[in-house]
């Protein structure tokens, strides 16, 4: 997953949408989305409605519910990758108060954001009375957190990359060897079929 990644997603009332993200650990995540609603009289879409809400669904690599809750028609929501390794996130769309017409076509714009990038920095600057030089300090200092944290997901990735190989390794030699060992058993097999079909012939 990239510092920023823009998603735009075509639906229906009730269909949900999943898509997969790798996150290092310890990764703040906010995704902010606003909605649109076909409207067919204009052709277009156009802001979804305060009934219409978003559902969003966010697992972590094992599988455990990492976020689970209803917004509005527009928003942002956040959460805390707890272990690296590939998120699933599920979208759908739902109208609280009345039946969608014309098949309820709906669209999501979502925008995810991920490490320093999701801080206001004019806001911190602003609240803690902060000059120019320590905002950039410390936007320098997160860099290069999320930078670190980078290249641990990275090595993280390369170790499991390194032990699945060696795991798919030492399969292919114990199925060699049993490979190897069925032919040979079956050569021998046939060897004393053929012996006792000479015999029974009176061949030998």
């Amino acid at each position: 997953m990239g510092p920023g990644d823009a998603f735009y997603l075509e639906v229906r009332e009730l269909e949900e949408k999943c898509f997969i993200q790798e996150i290092p650990d310890g990764t703040v995540v906010i995704g902010n989305y606003k909605t649109e609603l076909y409207d067919p009289a204009m052709e277009k879409y156009q802001p979804s409605p305060q009934w219409i809400n978003l559902f969003v669904f966010v697992k972590d690599p094992e599988n455990k519910n990492l976020l689970a809750r209803q917004y509005g028609p527009q928003g942002s929501f956040t959460f805390t990758s707890q272990s690296p390794g590939e998120h699933q996130i599920c979208l759908h769309l739902e109208s609280i108060r009345f039946a969608l017409f014309y098949d309820g076509k709906l669209a999501i714009h979502l925008d995810m954001q991920l490490g320093e990038r999701t801080n206001d920095y004019s806001e911190f600057a602003a609240k803690d009375k902060l000059t120019q030089l320590h905002l950039r300090v410390q936007q320098l200092v997160e860099q290069v957190e999320l930078i670190q944290k980078e290249q641990e997901y990275q090595r993280w990735r390369e170790e499991r990359f390194r032990q699945t190989s060696e795991s798919t390794n030492q399969r292919v030699l114990w199925w060699s060897i049993l490979q190897t060992f069925i032919l040979v058993a079956t050569g021998v097999w046939q060897m004393q079929h053929l012996k006792s079909f000479f015999k029974a012939k009176k061949l030998v």
